[in-house]
C-alpha cells in the first residue's frame, strides 16, 4: 500500500500534469535546497474538479454554490498548521486563508445539536454519561473518522507540528478533524441553521453508539434501591426465577429483580450474585436508557428561523416561529455517589444485600 504522501504526490500529479515537473525541480542543480516533492505536493491547492464533486457528493448547499466556490472550499482544506509549511516555502507571498474560524464554529454547533439531541433523546441519563455520549457522537475522533470516509485525504493541506511548552501537538487525525467542523458552519453560513442541523443529524446522530458501556455502577444493587427511593417505590428484591445444573460444573441462574409486584430487570449467571448483579444493571438501564419516540422527538433549535446564517436568531420571537415541545426530564443523577456518601433522607445507611429469594 502507498504510503500517504506518495498518494498524495500522485494524485496532485494527475490533476496538474501540465505544470509538471516545476521550474523549482528543473533548476535544483543550482538551488540552495534540493527539490522535494512530497512538500512540493502538499503545498498544492486541491484541484477544483474534485473540490466541485465534493461539494455536490455532500450536497453542501440547498442551490447554487457560491460564486467562489474553489476558494471557499480550499479554506475549508486548509489546517492551520499549514501556515508554518507555507512560511518556510514561500516567504515572500501571502498567508493562504485557513479553517481555524471555521472550525471553531462548527465545533460549537456540533456540540449543540448533539447535547440536545441526547438530552431530548434520553431524558434520564446521567450528566456524566451525556458528556461520554456526546462526545462520541461529535468527538475529535468521530469528526477524523468522518473525514477520512468523505475522502479527503488528497484535499487537506497540514503540517505535523511537535509538542512545543505547553502547545500541544498536531497529529494528522486533528487536521482531519477540522474538516467535518468546518463543513458543518459552511452549511450553516451558506445556508440555514435547520440546514446544519439536518446535516449533523444524517451524519453523525444517525450513528449507532453503545450508551451502556456510559452507564456503569460499582454496586448496582445499592445504585438501585436509592433508585427505588427517589422515585416512590417500594425497596427491590431479588428473586430466583429459573435455574439448571445447580450441581453441575456449568451452572446458570436467572434472577429478576422486583419492587413490589413489578419485575424492574432480570439478569442471568453462572453464581447467584452474578445473576443479581446483572439484573440490577438491567433494571437501571432501561431507567437511564429509555429513549423518547422518534414522534415525540423535539429539540430546543427547531424553535430558530429557517432563514440564512446570523438572520435565524432576528425572528426567534416570531408568531410564526414552530413551538417547542419539551420533554419532561427525569431525575438524571444517580445519587449513589462516586465518594460512597450518596444516602437519602430517611434511609437507613448503606443498603445490605438482598437475598435471593425463590419463587415456588
Amino acid at each position: 500500500m502507498l504510503a500517504r504522501p506518495t498518494r498524495r504526490l500522485l494524485s496532485t500529479l494527475s490533476s496538474t500534469l501540465n505544470a509538471f515537473p516545476p521550474p523549482e525541480a528543473l533548476s535544483s542543480a543550482t538551488a540552495t535546497k534540493p527539490f522535494q516533492a512530497q512538500v512540493w505536493a502538499s503545498m498544492q491547492p486541491p484541484p477544483e474538479s474534485a473540490i466541485s464533486a465534493f461539494a455536490a457528493r455532500l450536497r453542501l448547499f440547498d442551490g447554487a454554490p457560491p460564486s467562489n466556490l474553489h476558494e471557499v472550499m480550499t479554506k475549508v482544506f486548509t489546517h492551520h498548521s499549514y501556515i508554518k509549511l507555507h512560511t518556510s516555502q514561500k516567504p515572500n507571498e501571502p498567508l493562504p486563508a485557513t479553517n481555524k474560524d471555521l472550525e471553531s464554529i462548527g465545533n460549537g454547533l456540533l456540540g449543540l445539536f448533539a447535547t440536545e439531541y441526547v438530552h431530548a433523546a434520553y431524558p434520564h441519563l446521567p450528566t456524566r454519561a451525556v458528556k461520554a455520549a456526546v462526545t462520541a457522537y461529535v468527538g475529535p475522533q468521530t469528526c477524523a473518522d468522518v473525514a477520512r470516509e468523505w475522502g479527503t485525504a488528497n484535499l487537506l493541506r497540514w503540517h505535523r507540528m511537535p509538542k512545543i511548552g505547553s502547545r500541544k501537538p498536531v497529529l494528522h487525525s486533528d487536521a482531519y478533524a477540522s474538516v467535518p467542523r468546518s463543513i458543518v458552519a459552511l452549511a450553516y453560513q451558506y445556508g440555514s441553521l435547520d440546514h446544519a442541523r439536518e446535516l449533523v443529524h444524517k451524519v453523525f446522530l444517525s450513528r449507532k453508539v453503545d450508551l451502556k458501556s456510559f452507564v456503569k455502577f460499582r454496586n448496582p444493587m445499592e445504585a438501585l434501591v436509592d433508585t427505588a427511593l427517589m422515585f416512590g417505590r417500594e425497596k427491590p428484591k431479588s428473586r430466583l426465577l429459573k435455574e439448571t445444573g445447580r450441581m453441575s460444573i456449568s451452572p446458570v441462574f436467572v434472577v429478576g429483580v422486583f419492587s413490589g409486584e413489578e419485575k424492574l430487570g432480570e439478569g442471568f449467571g453462572s453464581s447467584l450474585r452474578m445473576a443479581e448483579h446483572r439484573a440490577c444493571e438491567d433494571a437501571l438501564h432501561r431507567l437511564y436508557l429509555t429513549k423518547t419516540p422518534a414522534h415525540e422527538l423535539s429539540v430546543p433549535t427547531s424553535t430558530f428561523s429557517s432563514s440564512s446564517g446570523l438572520d435565524s436568531f432576528s425572528t426567534l420571537l416570531s408568531p410564526s416561529v414552530q413551538p417547542f415541545h419539551a420533554v419532561e426530564l427525569g431525575a438524571s443523577e444517580v445519587l449513589f455517589g462516586s465518594a460512597g456518601r450518596g444516602k437519602l433522607p430517611g434511609r437507613p445507611g448503606n443498603a445490605s444485600r438482598q437475598n435471593v429469594e425463590q419463587d415456588d
